[in-house]
């Protein structure tokens, strides 16, 4: 145990570490915090030190900071604070501040990105993924001429922006050498995702170690107080050094000795309030202007307390020890947060009331601190707060904090004089809530507030939004959620004005009942309330009304404007446009070209962003999947989302992810599986009249059907979702099963009906939406043509560019080709499709259909032995075989993760799952096997 320094009591407490002190009974932290500086130093990495409140935290993270500082590691600290726990983005002030040189070095498009975030130029607020990338960015650029250690104190109550940012880049910094050392009390939770990061956990002090410092600084504590203070402290280094004080002397308490001690930090908060009382009462106010706003910038608290106390200094708040002043920085930081929490604590309301109000002055009016501040002066309902704390939220909504958002709604809520505005406002916190955070456990809360005053009056247009949405995504039924808009719509003041923010929202949510009802009422309904709006309906709306609530009607018109909103995705990140953009990119096949943007809703969610977005965009993501073949990636990021659905109780999402589910299993012969998961997925959707879950649900049972050669089953199946002969144009998953309408209609000996549908289908111009519906409709009439017309008609479908892309599609149409070219007695011909169907199947493990593709070989005459060989290699992903490939070659697997760019345990995960296909059992048999399949 280390002896002879000054120790700071706790977590940047009053008694400071001095670079020459030592610590007491901190040698095992100490060592692990000086390894830690050492490897970050080379390689990066991130550490979480974890403890009670006054257990040494921040002493710990002094003492790290300036050894790394004596080793020549550039230090930068910022600590996050209570009373901005709600202000966007207030952490990252405190970083990119002292970084301002190093912003040249940034692209212009994050440098323009920190510099709005951190207040030093105005321009549209940046999403939250691009400022996480640019805060990266720019640590390692700071750490391009020397290592840099960030030191994050008081985590849990760091703003939740930025909160979420650093976590997003402490998990990112291997191989940068940027050190992040962060500090959370173990009683508290935080907005900063901790998985994934090593934690140290600081202990209390052991006895011999508490008994050393209690001797060490108080030599002539009187043995009874100092027995009392080792049994009341409990090893806390805070409480050791600050009792005493408190104690006048080192007087022993007169209080009874209680087994029930009260909590350590309200005792602490008293301890701090010995000495804040002491001081002159313009020190105090300017004390408590610093605790209001936390940014630490000098300036900002001098210019306010010059309205109300002059130019007094900080000075005896500095000799008190209770805060430090940097004046060639021009910040001021509290030496302990509880310090800050008794400044507020000892203040009256109409102090803080008047220190805020001088610090609203400082900021311009149209800031959010401007309006926070005045929020936190009024007392009484006061519209213009109002207006302003409005405007914030719809800021900080676009920059991509809902959660942000939504508390400023609350509060513009509370202060609003009219009840019409009040209820507006919390009808907007609401729906935001439901429709884009995936916060569903306050919003039951929130419609109680917006219930009618009287039993029997109107609910307002507020209340149904917001309930509607909470119904549709939770447990509610579609006819249900339908009155509610309706009657939502008709309460407005204008029914007809596009411009009315409500009306707007009731309009998102009509779409989605419509399309999800998937009826031909609800889709009426739907064109009726659009025909009325004035100067017409919102544009993406409009757009999602035609290319999916009504594609097979109303999309070829609408694909030049949607292509335009999918090229537009590059601009600003917005995850709610991103998403809509996806929904109305579905069933048109443009899902293709927002994959990226669908990639940063994902990610934004994964971080702590807008949850409910990045579960559709796990969804879109595997619609396009399910096209593309890509069904074990489906499969993943149905499982994430769903997980997702479940923790937030978003039933109707989790059963349209289910269905990703159930069209594998039934492509690949898993009927118990398949089975299970529609038989659910009706039993849900029948009752609450869910056509668009039913829609899916029929089309996997109809695929499984197919598989299995039970046509007439298929037939019935698929004809529920539209009937042959007739392309229901309010139901958008009609376009998804041409193939199956026509094919099951044909295998069933009803050619009429598939003629008909096919001339349905080629009525409404479905092949010129892309090229992928070419291929299939195309596929479709060779199906009912005669020959020789059904030849050149195949021939046609498998040239259209682009086939490959979609494998399933692809196998199915050679398969269906090879089977007429056999009975047609061309066998030699037939074997080329049946084989390539064959090869595809085996590679999707399709196992119903590679098996009917061997059985077709067989009847072309080719020896069983040949129609059943294939090539094991063809069984493997691409990247299973480079994996088998260099493993073979005696890589090791950290050798094969860095060259692509995989973590090592991908690379086992994928080594396990080939060993099979290949028939072999530990990597010594990968040379022989690959040896006999040689790579083409």
């Amino acid at each position: 145990m280390a002896r002879g320094g000054e120790l700071a009591g706790g977590d940047g407490g009053s008694q400071r570490w001095r670079p020459t002190a030592g610590l007491f009974g901190r040698d095992t932290e100490l060592e692990q915090l000086g390894g830690f500086i050492a490897t970050a130093a080379v390689s990066g990495g991130g550490l979480l030190l974890t403890g009670d409140a006054g257990i040494g935290k921040s002493v710990l993270l002094d003492a790290t900071a300036a050894r790394a500082t004596a080793q020549g590691t550039r230090v930068l600290r910022a600590a996050g604070v209570e009373f901005e726990a709600d202000m966007s983005f207030a952490g990252l002030h405190q970083l990119v501040h002292p970084l301002r040189e190093e912003l040249n070095r940034l692209s212009d498009r994050h440098r323009q990105a920190l510099e709005v975030t951190a207040g030093l130029e105005d321009g549209t607020p940046p999403d939250q993924l691009t400022v996480s990338n640019a805060m990266l960015v720019l640590f390692t650029e700071a750490a391009a001429d020397r290592p840099l250690l960030v030191i994050v104190d008081d985590m849990p109550w760091l703003d939740r922006m930025s909160a979420v940012v650093l976590g997003f880049v402490a998990r990112r910094l291997t191989g940068s050498r940027v050190g992040f050392l962060a500090a959370f009390r173990s009683d508290e939770v935080s907005f900063f995702e901790r998985g994934g990061l090593p934690e140290l956990e600081v202990p209390p002090l052991a006895d011999d170690a508490a008994t050393a410092l209690v001797d060490d600084r108080f030599p002539t504590l009187a043995p009874r107080v100092r027995q009392r203070l080792l049994e009341d402290a409990q090893g806390n280094p805070l409480a050791l050094l600050e009792m005493p004080i408190a104690l006048s002397g080192y007087r022993a308490a007169r209080a009874p000795t209680s087994s029930v001690r009260p909590p350590l930090s309200r005792r602490l908060q008293s301890l701090f309030a010995s000495r804040i009382s002491n001081l002159p009462d313009a020190t105090r106010g300017q004390l408590l202007l610093a605790a209001l706003e936390s940014t630490g910038d000098l300036r900002i608290v001098r210019k306010a307390a010059a309205g109300l106390w002059g130019t007094q200094s900080l000075e005896a708040a500095e000799r008190a020890r209770l805060i430090h002043v940097d004046g060639g920085a021009g910040r001021v930081a509290f030496r302990h947060p509880l310090t800050r929490a008794a400044v507020v604590e000892l203040s009256t309301s109409e102090q803080r009331r008047e220190a805020h109000r001088a610090l609203a002055g400082q900021f311009e009016t149209d800031s959010e601190r401007h309006a926070w501040h005045l929020a936190e002066v009024a007392v009484d309902p006061d519209e213009e707060v109002a207006v302003l704390l409005e405007r914030a939220a719809t800021k900080v909504r676009r920059r991509g904090d809902p959660v942000g958002a939504i508390t400023l709604w609350l509060r513009a809520a509370d202060l609003s004089p009219q009840e019409p505005d009040r209820k507006r406002r919390f009808g907007m916190a609401a729906f935001i809530g439901v429709d884009i955070t995936g916060d569903l456990q306050n919003t039951p809360q929130l419609l109680d507030v917006l219930e009618p005053a009287t039993p029997g009056d109107q609910p307002t247009a507020a209340l149904a939004v917001a309930a509607a949405a909470y119904l549709l995504n939770v447990d509610g039924a579609v006819d249900t959620v339908h009155r509610l808009i309706i009657s939502a719509i008709e309460t407005c003041p204008d029914p007809s004005d596009a411009t009315d923010e409500i009306l707007v929202e009731a309009l998102w949510v009509l779409q989605s009942a419509v399309a999800f009802g998937a009826r031909q009422e609800l889709v009426e309904s739907f064109r009726k309330v659009l025909a009325r709006l004035r100067p017409g309906p919102p544009g993406l709306i409009d757009l999602l009304g035609s290319t999916f609530v009504e594609p097979a009607r109303l999309a070829l018109p609408a694909l030049a404007r949607l292509d335009n909103e999918v090229a537009r995705l590059t601009e600003p990140f917005d995850p709610a446009r991103t998403i809509r953009v996806g929904v109305a990119a579905l069933y048109v096949d443009r899902l293709p070209a927002c994959r990226a943007a669908l990639w940063r809703a994902v990610e934004h969610g994964r971080v702590g962003g807008a949850i409910t977005s990045s579960i559709e965009a796990l969804l879109l993501l595997g619609c396009d999947g399910l096209l593309s073949g890509s069904w074990d990636e489906v499969s993943r990021l149905a499982d994430e989302a769903i997980a997702q659905c479940e923790a937030q109780n978003y039933q109707l999402l989790a059963y349209l992810l289910r269905f990703q589910h159930a069209l594998i299993a039934a492509a690949r012969g898993d009927e118990p599986t398949m089975s299970a998961l529609t038989d659910a997925m009706i039993q849900w959707a029948g009752p609450r009249r869910f056509g668009f879950v039913l829609n899916y649900a029929f089309h996997a049972k109809a695929l499984a059907a197919l598989g299995r050669a039970d046509y007439e089953a298929a037939y019935q199946h698929v004809t529920a979702i539209s009937p042959a002969g007739t392309l229901a144009s309010h139901s958008a998953h009609a376009l998804w099963v041409i193939l199956d309408v026509v094919e099951a209609a044909v295998r069933s000996g009803r050619y009429a009906e598939a003629a008909a549908h096919v001339a349905a289908v080629d009525a409404a111009g479905i092949s010129e939406i892309s090229p992928r519906y070419a291929f299939v409709t195309t596929a479709a009439a060779a199906l009912v043509a005669a020959e020789p017309e059904d030849r050149t008609l195949f021939e046609a479908a498998l040239a259209v560019p682009g086939a490959e892309r979609w494998p399933f599609e692809l196998a199915r149409v050679h398969l269906a080709y090879g089977e007429r070219l056999r009975r047609a007695k061309s066998p030699g011909q037939a074997r080329s499709h049946l084989t390539a169907a064959r090869d595809i199947f085996l590679r999707l493990r399709a196992a119903p259909w590679s098996e009917r593709a061997r059985s077709e070989l067989r009847a072309t005459g080719l020896p069983a032995a040949h129609a059943d060989a294939v090539r094991k290699l063809d069984l493997l992903t691409p990247q299973q075989r480079e994996i088998a490939q260099l493993a073979a070659a005696g890589l090791t697997n950290k050798q094969i993760g860095d060259r692509l760019f995989l973590s090592p345990r991908t690379v086992g995960t994928h080594l396990y799952q080939l060993f099979p296909k290949l028939g072999i059992t530990s990597r010594a048999a990968l040379r022989d096997a690959l040896a006999e399949h040689p790579t083409d």
